[in-house]
């Protein structure tokens, strides 16, 4: 399963600790930015992707974060 979402990311550097920090909570995904996207995606791959939690811990650093459909 892939889900991708819409962010607010700019920075290579936020990019990669919002990384580490979703891989911890998420060990099963592969998650990664394409901050060269007009709308800075990250992109999850995975079984259970667990959308909402991913969207709250955006949200919580100040990255509004919508999922694509």
């Amino acid at each position: 399963m892939v889900e991708v979402f819409r962010t607010h990311v700019k920075k290579k550097a936020e990019a990669k600790k919002i990384v580490n920090a979703l891989q911890k909570e998420f060990s099963g995904c592969k998650i990664t930015f394409d901050l060269q996207d007009c709308d800075k995606i990250l992109r999850v791959e995975g079984e259970n992707i667990p959308v909402e939690e991913i969207i709250l811990l955006l949200e919580s650093r100040n990255h509004p974060c919508t999922i694509l459909t």
